[in-house]
């Protein structure tokens, strides 16, 4: 006779811990972006580089600063909106997971699964560089980025795929 206590899964709390940590910073930057509807965002921006002492009229700034008018209170809540739906579906799949729900398994494994194509098309388009306008970069190039996040997008689904019935039993 099988226990009823769940098995231990290190890993599944460490994908658990990822989603509720994307999610709320989803869900605290979709807030922030839909209080920044009203602002002037380009005198918001010219303030903010200020502030850090550094000088808005370079030609890095003022490229942003230009595409900062472009942007509309209808654009700016419309980013919102995605932002915090995604969040809200991230947060719950999180805690689906963490309280190893069924469902909550394939609605981990479809997400990742998701961008899995569009991870391998950004690693295999061709990229121009302007490299004035990316001054500092945390890798050596943006691909090391996308490769790292395919990775694991591929380990999540492998993971949660392979130990769906060990882990998610249905409640009967």
């Amino acid at each position: 006779m099988e226990s009823a206590q769940p098995k231990k899964a290190p890993t599944l709390y460490l994908i658990v811990i990822g989603k509720l940590v994307e999610g709320m910073v989803l869900l605290v930057t979709g807030v922030s972006v839909y209080l920044l509807a009203k602002q002037n965002l380009p005198d918001l921006f010219d303030q903010c580089i200020r502030w850090i002492h550094m000088d808005p009229e370079g030609r890095f700034f003022n490229a942003i600063s230009d595409q900062l008018e472009t942007v509309t209170p209808r654009n700016v809540h419309s980013l919102a909106s995605w932002l915090i739906l995604y969040g809200l579906f991230k947060t719950v799949g999180g805690v689906g997971l963490a309280f190893r729900v069924p469902w909550a398994v394939w609605l981990a494994i479809g997400e990742s699964f998701f961008f899995i194509p569009i991870e391998i098309f950004e690693l295999v388009r061709p990229h121009s560089m302007d490299s004035e306008m990316h001054p500092h970069r945390m890798l050596n190039h943006p691909k090391e980025a996308i490769f790292i996040v395919l990775i694991i997008n591929v380990l999540i689904v492998l993971y949660l795929y392979k130990n769906r019935q060990r882990i998610f039993r249905p409640h009967h």
